[in-house]
């Protein structure tokens, strides 16, 4: 059995970028094999190792000194360093359950009652393995040239794997980011189990919400924002990759999503990251680069949730339909602004940074801090009730709190809502757990949700003032003013409630 690597990190590319890079003068090496794989993943029906973000392939691995059975179990881990992969040789073309075992695999089949396993699709991969020195490391590169089936659909794809073989991870990632400098490479989304899967369930390009972030109990904090990092990040991937092929509103939205996310994850471990200077800039950067992502998405909730249903209730009112046209209009521009950040070497670069940043940046080779070594546990239990304080704070008469105000109060409710998101697996351990944790986040998500449709009827304003003045829009934008206007007033209690909810709730942390 193969055990799984320090550091593994996988970047897609195109087929002719892939050939530039297998020439690429600082991965030559004369240490090089080149490989066929055929084969098959494997899953239970009720799709049991996929729920624990594992997947199983079992088929033929043809090299050199000649064709061999393989079993791989791949583990997406929650992030981009975490693609654990566990190898070893098999007779035959079906799973070795004995040395699934050996693997986080045998665990979740045997809480299952160990239910048979069923082929679910083909795989076929040609493969340059090399080992390059850089700096003073090793590292191992895969250059993968693959297909997967399922029935009917087929899709094909590329990727470059860096794994670290012996050495520093700030090596491979300097290594990374130096070819990414000079090629297109993005971080991969995706393990090819995972691609498989999708192809089968129809959902590559879908948008895709994020995972629960898998925490170990006896997890240090450091680790802790490492693994919620690399979630976002990984978040943010799946969905970059969905709206530039569909431009489907919901991938925008996942977007936005796991930009809050990650910036909330910022500030929840801010005492990690304190002495990082990079830390404050590659977080303001972020913010800076995404505002266009803000406007599209005003645009989306205005159009579907403010003025489609006016349109509903008046459809004789032919001027509300020519707002909506000025209004698609202007929400094409604001979605070409985004695909035009998403498409940029500038965008790629700083995500595959942000990559570099939490694998080996100055937050964790500085001297390991209190903070850090904390258990992830006792962390997070302070963290959310300092939230939860400021809630109580800011929020006192939540109804009567000027818009900019209540925008702060929001704020804390979506810090609070990621938080709870991101540490749920440290306490969650049992029946009980699971119901205080979703009750306690179901009176979180009613705040939420009225002040954030409270913040979408503060932007019809700023959104109706953008417009260029055809004699009927401004007749129309008094009608959705005032609509939202008396939307406000019953939200505004509607919100008070939540949050006097939300206090006699008790913390699932406690």
């Amino acid at each position: 059995m193969v055990a799984p690597r320090e550091m593994m990190l996988t970047l897609d590319c195109d087929p002719r970028d892939l050939t530039i890079l297998a020439d690429h003068a600082l991965i030559r090496s004369p240490r090089e094999t080149v490989r066929s794989l055929d084969l098959v993943g494997f899953d239970t029906d009720a799709g049991d190792l996929r729920a624990a973000g594992l997947s199983l392939q079992v088929g033929r691995d043809i090299g050199p000194e000649g064709e061999a059975g393989i079993q791989i179990v791949e583990a997406d881990g929650g992030g981009p360093f975490a693609r654990a992969m566990w190898e070893c040789p098999v007779d035959g073309l079906r799973p070795d359950l004995v040395a699934l075992d050996l693997t986080p695999a045998g665990k979740v089949l045997a809480q299952a009652g160990t239910p048979p396993l069923s082929p679910r699709h083909a795989i076929a991969i040609e493969r340059i393995r090399r080992s390059v020195r850089y700096g003073a490391s090793s590292i191992d590169v895969t250059l993968d040239l693959g297909r997967i089936e399922a029935t009917p659909p087929h899709a094909s794809f590329c990727e470059a794997g860096f794994a670290l073989s012996d050495g520093d991870p700030v090596d491979l990632l300097a290594l990374v980011q130096a070819l990414s400098e000079t090629l297109p490479l993005h971080l991969a989304a995706l393990t090819i189990g995972e691609r498989g899967e999708a192809l089968v369930r129809g959902s590559v390009d879908r948008p895709s919400k994020a995972h629960r972030v898998r925490l170990q109990s006896g997890a240090e904090a450091g680790e802790a924002f490492a693994m919620v990092a690399q979630d976002c990040l990984r978040h943010l991937r799946r969905n970059e990759a969905s709206f530039v092929t569909t431009r489907d509103p919901e991938a925008l939205h996942q977007i936005r999503v796991a930009l809050r996310r990650l910036r909330a994850a910022f500030s929840l471990f801010r005492p990690l990251l304190t002495d990082d200077p990079t830390a404050t800039l590659l977080r303001e950067e972020i913010k800076r680069v995404t505002e266009p992502f803000g406007r599209a998405r005003d645009l989306d909730v205005f159009l579907a949730e403010t003025l489609a249903p006016e349109i509903e209730r008046c459809p004789e009112k032919r001027e509300l339909r020519d707002l909506r046209t000025v209004i698609d209009g202007e929400r094409d521009r604001a979605y070409q602004a985004v695909l035009a950040i998403l498409r940029s070497a500038a965008w790629r670069i700083l995500i595959i940074d942000l990559v570099a940043w939490i694998g080996a940046g100055p937050w964790r080779r500085a001297a390991r801090s209190a903070a850090w070594e904390q258990h992830a546990r006792k962390f997070a239990a302070a963290e959310l009730e300092h939230l939860r304080r400021r809630i109580k704070k800011r929020g006192r008469d939540l109804d009567r709190l000027a818009p900019a105000e209540r925008h702060r109060v929001r704020i804390e409710a979506k810090k609070l809502r990621y938080g709870a998101e991101f540490f749920a697996t440290l306490y969650i351990g049992n029946r009980k757990s699971r119901v205080r944790y979703k009750t306690f986040v179901s009176a979180l998500t009613a705040l939420q949700d009225h002040l954030g449709a409270l913040n979408d009827i503060a932007t019809i304003p700023a959104i109706m003032g953008r417009q260029p003045k055809p004699e009927a829009i401004p007749f129309s934008a008094d009608i959705v003013v005032e609509n939202g206007a008396a939307r406000t007033r019953s939200l505004l209690k509607a919100a008070a409630r939540a949050r006097e909810t939300l206090l006699a709730t008790r913390p699932f942390w406690r």
